[in-house]
């Protein structure tokens, strides 16, 4: 319920929908059949994201199609409670999970933990499938452990499960091969169900790259991706506890003692599991980081799991005294690094401008998106908020008209200068010169509205 509470916190202010999430609602809304027809074909959803397909965490969406068609279900709010109360039961299985290997304190603790971990709290409230993924994730952990303790048990889930990761990220594959890794050091050959479960899990993840390979798709989304020169490890841990803040430097040192000495004399499969889960999946991707730019936090969230998950056992680990301090300690540190996330600025204020945008504008005037980003905040924000407007919305591959005397122009701002496009030449050409503008500044996003008008 930590969790929840925390994501209830950050919702209270009611940010608008940013880029990304406004892709989840734009290619939601659509029918089933044109999502799947732009996953197949590689193709935008509309015109002006003809360049963006859903493609490698495709069948987020088909489960947001889904959520968003119960009555009631169809607002931004909605959107990101799907995300927290899939992340919620994602570490209510962690905890269980857990809790069978090192007993019910270390799998408290490190649902505690997680739950207030900055990287999951900050993306438990978005409406990207990163929620559906820590699920999916905590379920393969509660299979894998309860095939270590009661075998065959816990097969299916975790072929099932499994398979569930990756489609929600695809980055998440490997903690389902750091999960095989685990089984395979703890049980040998006796692992093989294990490790044939895994690769047939493993396969529609493959399936779905392959997919978006052949259509064209390929890395033409992967710009933000960057490269760490060999810093990927740091950088994701700094990034799991929101900064080189004092959780960092104590998750870090408890997550030693529990690879070392968690779960005690019995505790070795839950050393070895959260040894996996946490090195696995990073070594993973620094490898695959020399070959191209695979680093961007988020996307490695699922696999962060495990250093939670090492830090708890390690905080128990201690001399018995020290135990209560530490965890209260631990978690404390966690708490106050994810506090500044309720003070939060939006990401993207599209909404507001829209607001305004419905004050000031008459009838007839045009209001033209100048540039992808505006286009879909514009797009969604009219349909919610201000439908009066839809009649004068011009969405690229439109242009400006060349024939009215006033036009509302919405641009992006990129290093404080706004994003050049065709339309500001159109309108000098037709005697229209720029008169008035105003600011939304978001974190992510800096949006203009602009006023053009005939000279005189």
């Amino acid at each position: 319920m930590l969790v929840v509470a925390l994501g209830v916190l950050l919702l209270l202010p009611g940010h608008g929908l940013w880029f990304d999430e406004l892709f989840t609602a734009e290619v939601g809304r659509r029918s089933l059949g044109d999502i799947l027809t732009a996953i197949v074909r590689g193709e935008g959803v509309t015109s002006y994201l003809a360049g963006v397909p859903p493609s490698y965490n495709a069948p987020y969406y088909v489960v947001v199609h889904a959520w968003m068609s119960v009555p009631g279900l169809g607002g931004d709010t909605s959107l990101r409670v799907l995300s927290l109360l899939a992340t919620a039961g994602g570490l209510a299985l962690v905890t269980r999970a857990v809790a069978r290997l090192g007993g019910t304190a270390t799998g408290v603790l490190a649902g505690l933990l997680l739950a207030a971990s900055p990287l999951l709290v900050l993306h438990s409230v978005e409406a990207r499938s990163y929620g559906l993924a820590v699920l999916a994730t905590g379920a393969t952990a509660l299979a894998l452990v309860r095939w270590l303790q009661e075998p065959p048990r816990g097969l299916v889930l975790l072929g099932l499960a499994g398979a569930g990761m990756g489609l929600a990220h695809w980055y998440a594959v490997t903690v389902l091969a750091a999960f095989v890794v685990a089984a395979v050091v703890l049980r040998g050959r006796r692992a093989l169900p294990v490790v044939l479960v895994g690769a047939v899990a493993a396969l529609p993840t493959c399936l779905l790259v392959g997919l978006n390979v052949l259509n064209g798709t390929g890395s033409r989304n992967a710009e933000h991706l960057r490269d760490t020169d060999g810093r990927l490890l740091g950088y994701a841990v700094e990034a799991w506890a929101g900064g080189r803040t004092p959780l960092l430097f104590l998750a870090v040192g408890l997550a030693v003692i529990g690879a070392v000495r968690g779960g005690g004399s019995r505790g070795r499969e839950l050393r070895v599991l959260g040894l996996a889960w946490t090195c696995v999946p990073l070594l993973l991707l620094a490898g695959a980081e020399f070959l191209r730019p695979v680093y961007h936090p988020r996307y490695l969230l699922a696999g962060l799991l495990g250093l939670g998950v090492l830090a708890a056992a390690g905080a128990l680990a201690v001399p018995r005294g020290a135990r209560g301090p530490l965890a209260g300690l631990l978690l404390g540190c966690a708490l106050l690094a994810s506090v500044p996330l309720a003070d939060r600025e939006p990401r993207e204020r599209a909404d507001d401008l829209v607001r305004v945008l419905a004050d000031v504008q008459v009838a007839g005037e045009p209001v033209v998106a100048a540039d992808q980003r505006s286009a879909i905040g514009l797009d969604h924000y009219v349909r919610t908020l201000a439908p009066r407007l839809r009649a004068d919305l011009v969405l690229p591959p439109d242009d400006a008209p060349a024939d009215a005397d006033r036009v509302w122009l919405v641009r992006r701002v990129i290093d404080g200068v706004p994003e050049p496009t065709d339309d500001d030449e159109i309108l000098r050409e037709a005697g229209l010169r720029l008169v008035d503008e105003q600011g939304f500044r978001g974190t992510q996003t800096r949006l203009v509205l602009q006023r053009w008008e005939a000279g005189d």
